[in-house]
């Protein structure tokens, strides 16, 4: 790879970091040709990007990025794949599910929202992180919950003076 080359990868890395904020560095080294594919198959169904790339231009990019990535850098060794996704959890699921039929890929560390994991052992805690949409779902029905009760409430609650009214008057007349 020529100089030009390399620096065209590093723009192209660091255009890359400064468009997501959700970054997951792994491991899929030993994964035979069959299994990168259907890791590769299922990194898209989750709409999740997989990218092999070397770590010394990942390094790179991650200087020339505005972001703060902490540790993450010190994970670049060995074999690095990035996966960019936009909802947080995507690519953690996408590994967990993969990794019931094998060992890897290996989680080395993630960027979510100003966020950093680094390790494997954050691979369950980051699976089960809530997207945008769902916390707003959760908010909405929170939201929704009371005004649900007061309603119910009135329309029992009506009903019920009804009827007592009803059988008040009756013994009245």
């Amino acid at each position: 790879m020529t100089r030009e080359e390399k620096s065209q990868v590093i723009k192209d890395l660091t255009a890359q970091l400064t468009d997501t904020s959700i970054i997951y560095l792994a491991d899929i080294s030993g994964l035979n040709a069959g299994a990168t594919t259907n890791l590769r198959r299922a990194c898209f169904k989750a709409n999740v990007t997989l990218e092999v790339v070397k770590n010394t231009l990942l390094a790179k990019a991650m200087e020339a990025s505005d972001k703060d990535f902490g540790d993450l850098p010190s994970t670049l060794k060995g074999n690095t794949s990035i996966m960019i996704a936009e909802v947080g959890n995507a690519p953690a699921k996408v590994i967990k599910e993969f990794r019931k039929k094998a060992e890897k890929p290996l989680l080395k560390g993630a960027f979510i929202n100003e966020a950093i994991y680094v390790g494997d052992e954050n691979l369950e805690s980051l699976s089960n992180i809530k997207s945008k949409d769902e916390v707003i779902g959760d908010i909405i029905g929170l939201l929704q919950s009371p005004a649900k009760n007061v309603v119910s409430a009135l329309k029992s609650g009506g009903g019920k003076l009804a009827g007592i009214l009803k059988t008040l008057s009756e013994k009245e007349g």
